[in-house]
């Protein structure tokens, strides 16, 4: 947990031209912001919650009014480009209601130790329908088929088919977002989709309750059918664009933040140390030994060690990739601990293992580490210590390496998109690894992927910060530029604050 927080003193430097008797002056001369071949009179943004600003774990106004489409709708307007309609909630606390009641949370604020929901009634009510049309189509949770859904923006569909985010701004309840997109007759646009199509597994562990989009398929199953469908039905008003890949789940700090191996004396001691090693002992003698032992004898000895009272402990977690040996340990604790006790246990660690440096932690787990599962009695009522975490709580190496593969068969049919229809790309995959491999530097600080701190991404760890957002419309300025010829201006990354107060 981090127990304190940093102010950073940002220091602007003006420089001013100055001249002599003799004429010797210096001078800035600034290229003019030219369009190129690009048209940005009627720019439309399609995409999911990247799109449309969401931030801190929210939709909020402030947050919508920093996305990256409208700092870039901005650049837009430097060089031809009109009005940008954005569907804007009412608040800065960032709940939605239906009908008064709350069904979606607060943003995120930091409390000096950690990120914690903002207190407050949100004021945003979806059953009051907003007129269009808005050229901000980001629509929050959406995935690349949902674009292309009748009735995502149907309020007699919540909760479940429909999409509340929608519901306020779908011209017609049966409408779709691309139809509500093409309808506007765009000269340029953007399409940033597909992050869900992979993010839901991802953020449930790869329980299968979310699944991964298929690579290939029909319009509306398959991700390549979908979006060639989308990617088409834009082009076809004669609109040029750009198109954006999926970042790799791994860049992003829902699944870096917290360690495989969080479980000191301290910790496991609730922050009495000797009370930490105590127990560590007894865990040891009465757990780990013995589960270990047993475990050798059937040669996967390597799926857990004893506890170290001086070191950091991995998570004990449950692998469904792993050989269920639930009947052999059942067996081999029947003698000691009796049938039924023995037949639980077996059952528990039948594929448990302990987490390694290979294996994800989500954010969200954080607050279940030590909590008690529920309908578990003790002695093994501390999850990851003394139970295994479940499917829902970590990602696996199966489970990162399925993900990997679905995002390069995403960015393979993105790219071959942009190049066939002649439209500008941006890699936003190599983009946030860069971000979170290096950091990327400006004004003498660096952009990072840590919470909080790091400055790319917000509270929930998934959504970028204002700055960060801005370091997302200066590369789809760079690409815009490269293709059409245009000469958009970049913007100031430190002009974007990271993290936002609880008022403001």
């Amino acid at each position: 947990m981090i127990n304190k927080f940093k102010w950073l003193l940002l220091v602007s430097i003006v420089f001013a031209a100055c001249s002599d008797d003799d004429n010797d002056s210096t001078t800035v001369v600034q290229e003019p912001v030219t369009a190129g071949s690009a048209d940005f009179s009627n720019y439309v943004a399609l995409g999911n919650s990247l799109t449309a600003g969401f931030s801190d774990g929210a939709l909020y106004k402030a947050g919508q009014e920093t996305s990256w489409t409208k700092i870039l709708s901005d650049q837009f307007a430097l060089a031809g480009g009109g009005e940008f309609r954005i569907p804007f909630v009412n608040d800065n606390v960032g709940g939605l209601l239906l009908n008064g009641m709350q069904i979606t949370e607060n943003r995120l604020i930091f409390n000096g130790s950690a990120p914690v929901r903002l207190i407050g009634t949100p004021t945003t009510d979806v059953t009051a329908h907003l007129t269009g049309p808005f050229n901000n189509m980001g629509v929050p949770g959406a995935k690349s088929y949902h674009l292309l859904a009748p009735n995502y923006g149907n309020i007699a569909g919540l909760p479940g088919a429909a999409n509340p985010y929608f519901v306020r701004f779908a011209s017609t309840p049966s409408a779709s977002v691309v139809q509500d997109a093409v309808a506007q007759n765009p000269t340029f646009f953007t399409l940033w989709i597909g992050n869900n199509d992979v993010l839901g597994y991802a953020t449930s562990g790869g329980d299968g309750s979310d699944p991964i989009t298929p690579p290939t398929g029909a319009p509306g199953v398959g991700f390549d059918g979908t979006y060639n469908t989308i990617v088409g039905a834009l082009v076809g008003t004669g609109a040029k664009g750009v198109l954006a890949n999926i970042p790799y789940v791994t860049t992003i700090p829902f699944f870096t933040t917290v360690p495989s191996n969080p479980l000191t004396a301290s910790a496991i001691g609730g922050g009495n140390v000797a009370v930490g090693e105590a127990t560590i002992d007894q865990l040891n003698a009465q757990l780990y030994g013995p589960l270990k032992t047993a475990l050798t004898a059937f040669g996967a000895g390597d799926r857990v060690n004893l506890l170290s009272a001086t070191g950091a402990n991995p998570l004990l977690i449950k692998d469904e990739s792993l050989t269920d040996l639930s009947v052999q340990l059942t067996m081999a604790f029947t003698p000691t601990l009796g049938a039924q006790t023995a037949a639980f246990y077996g059952q528990v660690f039948g594929q448990a293992r302990h987490a390694n440096a290979n294996d994800l932690v989500l954010l969200t787990t954080q607050g279940a580490i030590g909590a008690a599962p529920v309908g578990i009695p003790a002695p093994l009522n501390r999850y990851g210590i003394t139970y295994p975490l479940e499917d829902k709580h970590i990602l696996i190496p199966t489970e990162i390496a399925e993900l990997k593969a679905a995002t390069d068969a995403y960015n393979a049919t993105i790219s071959a998109a942009a190049s066939t229809n002649g439209l500008a790309f941006v890699d936003a995959n190599a983009l946030l690894t860069r971000v979170h491999e290096t950091g990327i530097p400006y004004e003498g600080y660096t952009l990072g992927s840590a919470l909080v701190f790091g400055g790319a991404f917000s509270l929930d760890g998934v959504h970028p910060t204002a700055r960060g957002y801005a370091l997302i419309a200066n590369e789809f300025s760079k690409a815009i530029n490269l293709t059409y010829g245009s000469t958009l201006p970049m913007v100031r990354l430190t002009d974007y604050p990271t993290i936002r107060p609880q008022s403001f």
